[in-house]
């Protein structure tokens, strides 16, 4: 079994730790509201992933293949939440002092879940993994529960080392102008992952 769970766990890890919209979201709220406040935002994209892997693994890939019209809508209704995000964290006020960061909203729990459950590289990265290293066993369900939990527990740890890095780098954005360009810059990148999930794969 271990030479199994180990290439599981690389394939996780990569999955959870390689840039992505989620991620960047991260990295954007923590730079912005500090790790702490972006918690909710990286417990929501934890569990919203592994309920993907889930479904995934009890079969939902097979009705995305038999009816690949919900593949389409769920590519576009993806997309435009992410670009909703993007422009979220493009025009978002810069916080001129830690009285205002507490006022203004990082993502929340839900938003979290929705970015990661409408993201279509989390499918496609989740689909790929159920049929590597779950499908191809004959004790599938034991194996979709096994991933299933390195998925949860390597995806927490992915997000939440984007919002760390987001984080550290609080103290670069002590300027309006630094904190504008910082935003700008990640609203585009969110953006720039949107237009590569619909025109270049």
């Amino acid at each position: 079994m271990i030479t199994v769970i180990m290439p599981m766990f690389i394939f996780a890890l990569i999955g959870a730790i390689s840039p992505g919209p989620v991620n960047i979201i991260a990295a954007g709220s923590g730079a912005n509201f500090g790790f702490r406040r972006t918690i909710p935002h990286i417990l929501g994209a934890a569990i919203a992933y592994t309920l993907i892997v889930l479904l995934a693994g009890l079969g939902l890939n097979q009705w995305l293949t038999l009816f690949p019209e919900i593949g389409n809508t769920l590519q576009y209704a993806g997309s435009a939440f992410l670009l909703y995000m993007s422009y979220k964290i493009a025009a978002a006020v810069p916080l001129r002092s830690e009285k205002m960061t507490e006022t203004k909203q990082p993502p929340s729990l839900i938003e979290g879940a929705l970015a990661q459950g409408l993201n279509p590289k989390a499918w496609l990265v989740s689909m790929s993994g159920i049929s590597l290293f779950v499908t191809v066993h004959a004790q599938s369900m034991l194996y979709l529960l096994i991933f299933c939990i390195i998925s949860f527990t390597l995806c927490l740890f992915g997000v939440s080392t984007w919002a760390a890095a987001g984080h550290s780098i609080r103290s670069l954005l002590s300027t309006t102008r630094r904190q504008i360009g910082f935003n700008i810059l990640m609203g585009l990148m969110l953006s720039g992952t949107v237009v590569s999930i619909l025109f270049i794969q």
